[in-house]
């Protein structure tokens, strides 16, 4: 099949349009500022608490009260134990101190409706 006037012209209009937007998404992803960017740079902890949960050594104190209080469950969103998990799990953040966040852009580094911001002392 070959190429035709048009699609040529297409495809070079395609070809430009991405080199230019390519460093836009670069700038907008490293321009992201608060919580719920890459890296976790707040060391937020999902609610309520799951069995799949990556739990890393370096966990903070009120994310490990929060497991402590209240068990990981493995029900889906919706369920029955999910809102009772996600009640308890709330008032625990609240309770060690923590700040609760709702997550409206789900991605893959962060899956959960919900999350703890656990307080950080800051650095000296």
């Amino acid at each position: 099949m070959p190429l035709t006037i048009n699609n040529l012209i297409q495809l070079a209009a395609l070809l430009i349009l991405s080199s230019f937007l390519n460093p836009l998404t670069a700038y907008a992803q490293a321009s992201c500022t608060g919580c719920l960017c890459p890296g976790d740079p707040c060391q937020l902890c999902p609610l309520p608490p799951s069995t799949n949960d990556k739990i890393s050594e370096n966990d903070p104190e009120t994310c490990q009260r929060i497991r402590a209080d209240v068990p990981p469950i493995a029900d889906l969103p919706g369920s029955n134990e999910y809102f009772a998990s996600l009640d308890k799990s709330t008032m625990a953040c609240i309770k060690h101190g923590g700040d609760v966040i709702k997550n409206h852009r789900k991605s893959p580094e962060f899956p959960a409706r919900v999350y703890c911001k656990p307080y950080i002392t800051p650095a000296k």
